[in-house]
């Protein structure tokens, strides 16, 4: 039986107390277990009506679990037992928490650095399979992740047919092309689930299930979690967690969320993209912040901050200040925070299942792939860095230093910076380590994203929410390209002109970007430098 628990005070509790009342009297629990569409108001009801299938996940997925059982049975027998996720977004980052939550090996490719993608092909690759992940079909970067890997395959003699495993929606142009190539086993996830809601379809359990995580007692987790959520009182956690989201007044719309030993390895990472993704839009929505234990958010008593901390089952954890504690099991722990995004879609009066910004950066870096425009002259470039930023943001500007507090001059009382890197996360995931450095030097939270992956999650809050941040975004020289068969692109160029089109989108809509380019590895320990000097010097003074 799963366990749940939720405890909230400050503003939190206040927002509990406001909002639960008419979501118990507007019957929001049973009508959202229901799948009813028009809770979000007529504007989603047609959405929403193709959307709810993640609230029976065992209908679609129980019949998967054998299926997935089988299948990893007989690549074990052939000596395959390295599996490769490539997807992007929800599609990686649900494997990405159950396998390292349930201690199995799972490789994660959600990047299209050249030098990520190379490593990944470098390991092991006569006993791997890859599972090609894509809801639409379509996705560029899980598409040239398949080519790479099948002409690999190929040309080490492996037949590659028999080792790719497809999940997609049916219909797809994936499903049909997959199903026509032969590959080892086409999955159909429920079309009725979006990707940041699907961790309990195929797209989250096939990759983990083939990996060797227990997928059944997952879904048994899940359904004993839909029990409690089912329950239209006051004490349904469910209601209680998206009213303390989305109905605090006026609206703490930095939700800082901390593991403090949940035993969940990775999930602030996935709640980030379900609640960033489903929630910003029309101006409005919650930016989820991402943090370590003891960071300065936590404790920064800033009136737009709300605090989530997740903690172990047994754990006698109080919330103090404006915060809310939740304990759960995995499978528990993903219906509630499913449930509660739906619940604050509905104070925060949006449609949680739509993503209408998302799509921007993804036509402007085909803009850019098509047009191959020559690359931009940097402002100035300083040691290994070379940095661009229109001149109304770097004005006198001549360091890196001096660039990086510009850019913080940017930030209002409740601002925001999210620095985004498009970089190898395996070797340099050291670089995240500034994260907390630039919050005690601004007093503001700061998210820290891997590009592209990113812009599957919080890039629709950056575009779509309200205009209160501040953008780092970093790229780098990979040690070496690599072309994509079948495309007139590379990996290179491809990362290239993500980052490029998410800039020039962002900057479209008058936000300040700041860009860093390292041409040498050595820009790394720069920037730490940078922003070790704006922390001894008080911030952007």
């Amino acid at each position: 039986m799963t366990t749940l628990s939720f405890e909230a005070a400050g503003a939190a509790l206040a927002a509990v107390e406001k909002n639960v009342p008419a979501l118990v009297r507007d019957d929001v629990a049973a009508r959202l277990l229901a799948q009813d569409p028009t809770l979000w108001g007529p504007d989603a009801e047609a959405e929403a009506s193709i959307r709810l299938g993640w609230l029976n996940p065992s209908e679609a997925s129980r019949p998967l679990v054998g299926q997935i059982r089988g299948l990893r049975e007989e690549l074990a027998a052939e000596g395959v037992t390295r599996v490769v996720l490539a997807g992007m977004g929800g599609s990686s980052l649900a494997p990405e928490v159950i396998t390292r939550t349930a201690g199995v090996d799972l490789t994660v490719l959600d990047s299209t650095d050249p030098d990520v993608v190379r490593a990944a092909l470098a390991t092991g690759l006569e006993e791997t399979v890859i599972v090609v992940s894509s809801k639409s079909g379509s996705t560029v970067e899980t598409d040239s992740q398949r080519r790479v890997f099948e002409q690999a395959f190929t040309d080490a003699g492996i037949d590659a047919k028999s080792r790719i495993v497809v999940v997609t929606d049916p219909g797809s142009p994936l499903d049909g092309a997959a199903r026509e190539a032969g590959y080892r086993a086409v999955f159909n996830a429920d079309p009725n689930v979006g990707g940041r809601y699907s961790a309990l379809t195929a797209f989250g359990l096939v990759p983990s299930g083939l990996a060797g995580a227990d997928i059944e007692a997952l879904l048994d987790d899940a359904e004993d979690a839909l029990e409690i959520l089912s329950d239209n009182a006051a004490d349904n956690i469910g209601l209680q967690l998206g009213a303390a989201l989305g109905g605090t007044d006026p609206l703490r719309n930095k939700v800082v969320i901390v593991d403090e030993g949940s035993g969940l390895v990775g999930f602030p990472d996935w709640a980030e993209q379900l609640i960033a993704e489903s929630t910003g839009k029309l101006g409005t929505g919650l930016l989820p912040v991402v943090v370590e234990p003891g960071a300065p958010e936590i404790t920064s008593g800033a009136p737009d901050v709300l605090t989530a901390r997740l903690v172990a089952v047994d754990t006698d954890a109080e919330p103090e200040g404006d915060q809310v504690v939740v304990a759960g099991s995995l499978g528990g722990q993903i219906i509630l925070w499913e449930f509660a995004t739906a619940v604050a879609g509905r104070l925060l009066a949006i449609n949680p299942f739509d993503q209408p910004d998302v799509e921007a950066a993804k036509k402007a870096a085909r803009g850019m792939l098509d047009s191959r425009p020559e690359p931009t002259e940097p402002s100035f470039v300083d040691g290994a860095v070379e940095v661009r930023g229109p001149s109304e943001l770097l004005g006198s500007a001549g360091t890196l230093r001096e660039a990086l507090a510009a850019l913080l001059g940017q930030l209002g009382p409740d601002g925001y910076l999210s620095v985004q890197a498009y970089l190898d996360r395996n070797l340099q995931s050291g670089l995240a380590s500034i994260r907390p450095g630039l919050a005690a030097a601004t007093g503001r939270p700061v998210t820290f994203g891997w590009g592209p992956r990113f812009l599957h999650s919080t890039g629709q809050f950056h575009k779509g929410g309200p205009a209160q941040g501040a953008y780092l975004q970093i790229t780098g020289t990979p040690q070496e390209d690599l072309s994509i068969p079948g495309r007139p692109f590379t990996f290179g160029e491809l990362i290239t002109a993500q980052a490029a089109g998410d800039a020039s989108v962002l900057a479209d809509q008058g936000r300040p970007v700041l860009r860093l380019h390292f041409l040498r590895k050595q820009g790394v320990e720069e920037l730490e430098a940078a922003v070790r000097n704006l922390v001894s010097e008080g911030g952007h003074s």
